[in-house]
């Protein structure tokens, strides 16, 4: 088979593709790559998820980049990938690896390469593990040795990744006053690897912590992928009116996400949750620098960087894309549509744990609940609508619909006039009125995904039937 990393690592089929023997063909090529690096011997880091043999595979990728000679630095139990990679460039390594397919369905599992920097691997970086990987074929190395053993030697160091993550979270955030607010918080952790996270962060105050699905299970039950996505959510709606909870926080997978529910039990999307972050970072903390989103992303942001004169980059989708943005203007926030959002001082990748501690923040410092919060919004930018649509495809296709979309140049889509294509990922129709439409493939699943924002929702739907009528699917 062919290995090919998309927007953030490779995933594929437990059932099928993602075998031991394959995980162990990716972890050479990275073995390869960082024996190129003059700082190998600083070692590599793995994490992993709470997925069916996640720490299976973990261990095995130990075992191949110590037989070369690398240093292993092995993350004790699942442990979210921001913590992993945080770790990585707090203890100066030369990369990391975590097993995890994300917010994928339970039969999926991922491996992601973090370089040293601890962000998403650039294009540059990506192309040359996998030009390693397809050099490779079935080979990998022969002289492997057990695990115990290359602990017991020194190659292999165990460690509780957590406690250093959590003194920078503190360093980041108000935690005392988050504390101190008398809150009630309701997290659901959707049984990945940031159980426990946010409880642990804000213990010992008056706020309170009411978590559910708050336990580790490969079987993801009660939801169709740990994805904090509203379909994904009710458990989270009803133990927020249960509880007369004041915000819901959900977590993916790995944690790198996050999903936000008002206080009577509405769902917001990503793009009105990542708004809302960077006006709390403008406006109440009065920070500034540049602001970088993904074209998936809301206009939103472009308002706001205008009102506070500061710039705002787009870029295509994937944190391969918006880490290297971020790190080259020294951003202070960059966000995608998927709910993954980064900071400065921090990693250059999403932290779903940090930006539930953002909005905790923002409601602290304003008094206000998520529903207020919003209103404030759309005082300041105007009405935004946002839907995102996912079609099953048959892979044989992708070309039929390729060819398509390359010749498709409507003059308008639902009576909106189109004024600019962009195609660095997919066909993004920049309309009037600030409205837009995009049609992209999914980097890591056989699935055409279709996006539209405008300033109604009658109008969104329209954009997105229109899109779909001309793909005919």
């Amino acid at each position: 088979m062919t290995i090919k990393f998309g927007t953030d690592g490779w995933r594929a089929l437990m059932t099928e593709d993602f075998t031991e023997s394959n995980v162990r063909i990716c972890a050479q090529g990275v073995s390869n790559y960082l024996l190129e690096q003059d700082s190998h011997q600083n070692g590599l880091i793995i994490g992993y998820d709470t997925r069916e043999n996640s720490e299976v595979f973990a261990k095995a990728v130990a075992e191949v980049a110590a037989a070369n000679q690398i240093p292993v630095i092995f993350c004790e139990g699942p442990t979210p990938t921001p913590v992993v990679s945080y770790n990585l460039i707090s203890r100066d390594c030369a990369g990391g690896v975590i097993i995890t397919a994300s917010h994928n369905p339970r039969e999926w599992n991922g491996f992601k390469f973090r370089p040293g920097y601890g962000g998403s691997a650039s294009p540059d970086i990506v192309a040359r593990i996998e030009d390693h990987i397809e050099r490779l074929g079935d080979v990998t190395n022969a002289n492997i040795m057990d695990f115990d053993h290359l602990q017991s030697i020194g190659m292999i160091e165990k460690i509780d990744a957590s406690n250093s993550y959590m003194n920078h979270i503190a360093s980041l955030v108000d935690l005392d006053g988050i504390r101190k607010a008398g809150l009630n918080v309701v997290v659901d952790s959707m049984h990945g690897a940031g159980c426990g996270y946010i409880n642990e962060l804000l213990r010992n105050g008056s706020t309170k912590i009411i978590e559910i699905r708050g336990t580790p299970d490969p079987c993801f039950p009660g939801m169709s992928q740990p994805e904090p996505i509203d379909h994904n959510l009710s458990e989270l709606k009803t133990a927020i009116l249960e509880n007369n909870g004041d915000v819901g926080l959900a977590l993916d997978g790995d944690a790198d996400r996050l999903g936000l529910v008002e206080d009577n039990g509405m769902y917001v999307s990503t793009l009105h949750t990542f708004a809302l972050i960077c006006k709390h970072l403008l406006e109440n903390l009065g920070l500034k620098g540049t602001l970088v989103r993904s074209i998936t992303m809301t206009n939103m942001i472009d308002e706001l960087g205008e009102i506070h004169d500061v710039s705002v980059i787009d870029t295509p989708v994937g944190f391969k894309h918006l880490g290297p943005i971020m790190m080259e203007e020294d951003a202070l926030a960059a966000g995608e549509e998927s709910g993954g959002y980064a900071f400065r001082g921090h990693i250059p990748e999403r932290d779903g744990i940090l930006s539930a501690l953002f909005m905790l923040d923002m409601m602290v410092n304003t008094g206000q609940n998520p529903s207020e919060l919003l209103e404030d919004l759309v005082h300041t930018v105007g009405p935004h609508y946002y839907k995102r649509i996912d079609i099953e495809f048959d892979p044989m296709d992708r070309e039929r619909i390729n060819n398509v979309l390359a010749n498709w140049q409507p003059e308008n889509i639902s009576g909106l006039d189109v004024k600019r294509i962009d195609t660095r990922d997919g066909y993004r129709f920049m309309l009037e009125n600030q409205a837009w439409c995009l049609i992209r493939f999914s980097g890591t699943e056989p699935l055409l995904r279709i996006y539209a924002e405008a300033n109604s929702d009658t109008l969104v739907d329209s954009l997105l039937k229109a899109c779909q009528k001309f793909v005919n699917l």
